[in-house]
């Protein structure tokens, strides 16, 4: 039980992708102007995420590596997110059709979201359980999805502020999303400390 928090934690403060790996740039700072499209935006990840960690896994055991074929996880793995992103897209856009229109095109974008496919690699490297997988992955979207709402509060809050001519627009959300990273950095070394 103390390794799956530890997945957890670790996932979504201390190597929380967005914030600490820098990965997930572009849906990070594309859809954090607005509160409604980022819990979407989370649900939606969240969702793949977990469904492609267990996917996955199942594959890569059941399949690939009685067959020799470990080295086409990346491409295998691709091929599962997106046709998991395309049931997110083709349900949302059935029974949510306003968040599917206020996501727009950083839905088709969580197939080539580079956390997806870091969430299911390092469930390989790091030989996880089926269950640490599916904890890792619901995690990482967590984790994604915590940086995300924590951003858009920030982006509203710049909204409102006046910064030099030179820094309107993007400089001052690069400037806003290294220091919310900075909250992220420091949660290093508590997970080793609580969990161990």
């Amino acid at each position: 039980m103390s390794k799956l928090l530890y997945i957890a934690f670790i996932m979504i403060f201390t190597q929380n992708y967005v914030m600490v790996q820098f990965l997930g740039i572009c849906p990070f700072l594309g859809v954090s102007k607005k509160l409604d499209s980022a819990v979407g935006m989370t649900g939606a990840v969240v969702f793949v995420m977990t469904l492609a960690s267990a996917v996955t896994w199942l594959i890569f055991h059941y399949v690939m590596e009685p067959l020799n074929l470990d080295y086409l996880s990346t491409i295998i793995f691709i091929l599962v997110i997106a046709a998991l992103v395309q049931f997110v897209e083709i349900f949302l856009k059935k029974y949510a059709k306003g968040l599917y229109q206020a996501l727009g095109i950083y839905l088709p974008l969580i197939t080539t979201n580079c956390i997806v496919l870091a969430a299911t690699l390092l469930n390989i490297d790091e030989e996880y359980t089926f269950i640490q997988s599916i904890v890792n992955g619901l995690a990482a979207g967590v984790g994604f999805g915590l940086a995300l709402v924590l951003f858009c509060g920030v982006r509203q809050a710049l909204e409102n502020a006046k910064p030099p001519k030179s820094f309107e627009g993007l400089p001052i959300t690069m400037v806003a999303a290294a220091l919310t990273s900075l909250t992220f950095m420091g949660f290093t070394g508590m997970a080793e400390n609580l969990f161990h």
